[in-house]
This record gives structure tokens, C-alpha cells and sequence, in this order.
């Protein structure tokens, strides 16, 4: 494989992008469909997720490429993190990953939930808040999810409604396709349902506050624990008019489905060559294969290369799989190996919020 050196100014730094170890998630609801996604031996336990580029500190992510092959996500930022992470990105979180990306499969319905902003979470758990966004990847016909209010409710009325199993009855339930996208604020009560395989990009949390799980018994035999009083706290009861994020499709060109103040994202389906240079937004890029292989290969810029060591030159991002790709070297060409490949770009979008890139926000287009 070719190489590249993995340098910025004078100092040394193994920079190139990184794949990951799996990092699966037995939960109750859980399925059978990400084994098979991501090539991976089928097993009979219920996985309804997998962590694929993880800081946090219950289930970091571990690098299986490369130089730093066996070395924990967060380990290897800390020894690089502003080349990684790029400059606003260090800055801002002062060194930590603010994004947790994961595949959901779920085989039965998830918990009705709501997670705190990152003022509540700060306060009560020292952590981060959580907002996040879906994109569906597969859906079962008849295959729904509840995203926000249907109706305005009263604190009051929550809470009656938890007690006699009600509340299902005021969310606002939706039929869903492969490709629908939902973006789901701190605050906003949710649940993906049965019959649906998804990505989510969320902020780096593992707060969440589980408001009914329909009296069912856990893995471990018992109820599992609800956040009543916490989610109470937590819930925004304010009704949307539409929950659902519409955008336009393209192919070959990179479409812009999330832009909020936690992170962007971008969906791309592309069946040529196609160069993407991402170093304006002086941000790690992590990119989910949804479908069909692709080669990530780096273009040697000013921004990165100087001689040859041991740091991969590219890459091959198999369907079900994702990569970080450090902020200093974010200037690559993508190749689908299989004729078509799809795929969702995650990043902090630091340029200054200008007239132009709000114009180019609406129109959903990446300049």
C-alpha cells in the first residue's frame, strides 16, 4: 500500500484516516441485521447497536489501522489534538471529541426517551447534552418512529399520561422510508421503532432520560429504570409543524441534511471519482459507509505530507464500517469500488456564518 508521512510544521504526528475495531451493544430491542452489514460473524445475542467512532469514555472506539493500530481514539487525539480535531474544534472542547456516531438496528420498539441540553447535563451529570439526528438506512413496511409532540400537553398531563401507559397517544408518529432524516434537538421526545436500521449522529453523550419502556423486563429479568422527574426537567412541549427534515436528492454531489450549532451533515451517493476537500471547515470528518465500498485516498497537499513513513495513503471504507478523518488532511478523492456507494460526512462546520453560507444552507449544496 502507498504511504504518506503524516506531518504538520515540524511536528510528527501519525495522521491519516482511522478505521475501528467493531464496538457492538447488546440491548433488549436489539436485532440481527448489523453483523451481517458490517461483515461480521452473526451471533443469536439481540445487537441493537454499534458504536462506530466513540470518545466516550464507557465505550471508546479502539484504531485497527495504521501506526496507532490498538491505541484508544481518545489516546491518539491527545497526542495530536489539533491536527486531529482541527483548530476551533480543539479550542472549543478543549481537546475531547464533541461527536458519537452509531448503526442502530432496532428489531423491537426502543424506549419513549428524551435527553437533556447541555446545560441540564452539565448540572446534573457533569457531561455533555445530546442532541442528534437519524438518517434510515432500511425500514420494514409499515415501519414507523415517534419524533416530537402531536399536540401540546402540560407538565401535568405528562405525568398522568406515564402513569396509565397514555402517552404514545399525544407523539407524533411517523411512517418512514429508507433515506428520511430526522433531527432531534435536546428535548425532543423520541423513539426509533421496530423494523428500522439507521445511522445517528449525535453529541458525545451517553445521557439519556427513559420516560415509558412499556413495562417490559430488561435483559437482565427486571424492569429497566425510567428518568420521570429528570425527563419532566428535560422535555420541550413545544408542537412543530413538521418533524421530519426534508432535503433534496443528488447524485454526485454532496447534499446538505443537518446544519445545527453541534454538527453538520452531509449525504453523498456517488458513482465516479469524487474529490472532496473539507479543510475550511477546520474539522475532523467522520464518514459512515451506508452502501456499496469505497477508497478514501488523500490528495498530498501543503496541509499534510512532506516524506514517506508508515501512515496509510488510502484506505478502503467497507459498507457498515466508518473512518475520522483527521481535520489537517481533510483533501481526499473518493472511489466506489462496487458502482455505486453512499455515504454520510459528520463535522463541526467552523467557517464564519456568513450571508453566503447561509444561502447555501437553504439550498441544501456544499460549497
Amino acid at each position: 500500500m502507498s504511504t504518506v508521512n503524516c506531518q504538520l510544521s515540524t511536528v510528527n504526528m501519525n495522521l491519516y484516516p482511522f478505521l475501528f475495531r467493531p464496538n457492538l451493544h447488546t440491548v433488549v430491542w436489539g436485532g440481527h441485521q448489523l453483523q451481517p452489514y458490517k461483515g461480521l460473524p452473526p451471533t443469536d445475542e439481540p445487537v441493537g447497536e454499534s458504536w462506530e467512532v466513540s470518545a466516550v469514555p464507557s465505550s471508546t472506539s479502539i484504531i485497527s489501522n495504521g501506526p496507532l493500530a490498538g491505541r484508544s481514539l481518545p489516546s491518539a487525539i491527545a497526542e495530536s489534538p489539533e491536527a486531529i480535531l482541527g483548530h476551533a474544534v480543539n479550542k472549543k472542547y478543549k481537546g475531547q471529541l464533541p461527536l458519537l456516531v452509531k448503526f442502530i438496528d432496532a428489531q423491537r420498539d426502543l424506549s419513549i426517551q428524551v435527553h437533556p441540553n447541555d446545560e441540564m447535563a452539565q448540572r446534573e451529570h457533569g457531561k455533555m447534552g445530546k442532541s442528534e439526528m437519524w438518517y434510515v438506512i432500511k425500514a420494514d413496511p409499515g415501519a414507523h418512529l415517534y419524533a416530537g409532540f402531536k399536540q401540546a400537553i402540560t407538565p401535568h398531563e405528562y405525568k398522568k399520561r406515564i402513569e396509565d401507559g397514555t402517552i404514545t397517544d399525544v407523539l407524533a408518529d411517523h411512517q418512514v422510508k429508507a433515506g428520511d432524516v430526522f433531527y432531534l434537538p435536546a428535548g425532543r421526545v423520541h423513539a426509533i421503532c421496530g423494523g428500522i436500521l439507521l445511522a445517528e449522529v449525535q453529541q458525545s453523550s451517553d445521557v439519556t432520560y427513559r420516560i415509558y419502556d412499556y413495562n417490559r423486563p430488561g435483559l437482565d429479568g427486571k424492569p429497566r429504570e425510567l428518568h420521570t422527574e429528570l425527563a419532566a426537567q428535560a422535555l420541550d412541549y413545544e408542537v412543530e409543524r413538521n418533524y421530519r427534515t426534508d432535503y433534496p436528492k443528488f447524485d454526485n454531489r454532496a447534499t446538505l441534511i443537518v446544519d445545527s450549532p453541534y454538527f453538520s451533515v452531509r449525504v453523498l451517493e456517488f458513482n465516479d471519482k469524487f474529490h472532496r476537500n473539507l479543510l475550511k471547515y477546520d474539522s475532523f470528518i467522520i464518514t459512515m459507509c451506508i452502501e456499496g465500498d469505497c477508497e478514501i485516498r488523500l490528495r498530498p497537499t501543503v496541509h499534510s505530507p512532506l516524506s514517506i513513513v508508515n501512515c496509510p495513503l488510502s484506505i478502503i471504507l467497507k459498507e457498515g464500517h466508518s473512518t475520522l478523518i483527521p481535520a489537517a488532511i481533510a483533501d481526499y478523492d473518493l472511489i466506489p469500488l462496487n458502482g455505486k456507494s453512499r455515504i454520510l460526512d459528520a463535522f463541526i462546520d467552523n467557517r464564519p456564518a456568513t450571508f453566503a453560507r447561509q444561502i447555501t444552507s437553504l439550498l441544501h449544496i456544499e460549497r
